[in-house]
């Protein structure tokens, strides 16, 4: 079989805000596996951020403030292959090297995958996965600008932090945005010239008929053209 590998991308900040109410509500990744080369991590090398069940009532300053917290940073490291740094074994290599070679790993299987699309542009992205996979859908995307994330509200300062926690994915969004915008217009390029050459086309075919048409036709196609007016 052939598989096509998709995505969709977020704003870090919206994302890391959304990921909060989450884990605030009681979602956890307990069954997650995080396997990495063919094994988990240890307890060790990932350690939980909360005791007993789960995370619920957490404040968004605890939730910043746990260094080994997996939302941060989580696209660049879903997008990234972890084996080139060790998976999480933060001993492996210093931190602004793995950093660089997890943002250019997400960066290229990013770039690589079949379709990716942005959230924030629902109609745009709707428009490049039907003009990808030459499907279409039987209505259009909504937008919805109001989230549980865009209700919450931060500060500057908070924000700051926020993409300071999240500095690879702000990095790998920027990239995605620029590489997403520029396929855009590539393909509403490539569909005014498909329309173009098709018109050209129909164009020239029309002449084409009617060179072959006999005095007697165009005599007709002029009578019944006059008789249409008339009546109008």
């Amino acid at each position: 079989r052939n598989f096509y590998y998709i995505t969709m991308l977020r704003d870090p900040v919206s994302r890391y805000l959304s990921e909060w109410k989450h884990v605030q509500r009681g979602a956890t990744w307990k069954t997650s596996l995080h396997m990495c080369d063919g094994r988990s991590p240890t307890p060790d090398e990932l350690p939980t951020c909360y005791e007993g069940d789960d995370w619920s009532g957490v404040s968004l300053q605890e939730f910043m403030d746990c260094s080994y917290n997996l939302a941060n940073n989580r696209q660049v490291r879903m997008l990234a292959d972890l084996s080139l740094v060790g998976c999480y074994n933060l001993t492996f290599m210093n931190e602004s090297e793995r950093n660089m070679i997890l943002l250019q790993s997400a960066k290229n299987n990013l770039k690589n995958m079949a379709f990716f699309g942005l959230t924030e542009f629902q109609r745009k992205t709707q428009y490049l996965f039907e003009r990808t996979f030459n499907l279409k859908f039987i209505s259009p995307f909504t937008q919805f600008n109001v989230t549980r994330a865009s209700n919450v509200d931060i500060g500057e300062d908070v924000r700051q932090r926020i993409e300071e926690l999240n500095f690879l994915d702000v990095q790998l969004y920027e990239y995605a945005k620029d590489l997403f915008l520029q396929r855009f217009q590539y393909s509403k390029q490539e569909e005014h010239q498909k329309n173009r050459l098709k018109r050209r086309e129909e164009r020239r075919l029309l002449r084409e008929q009617r060179a072959h048409q006999s005095p007697r036709e165009e005599a007709a196609e002029v009578a019944v053209t006059e008789d249409y007016n008339s009546q109008v």
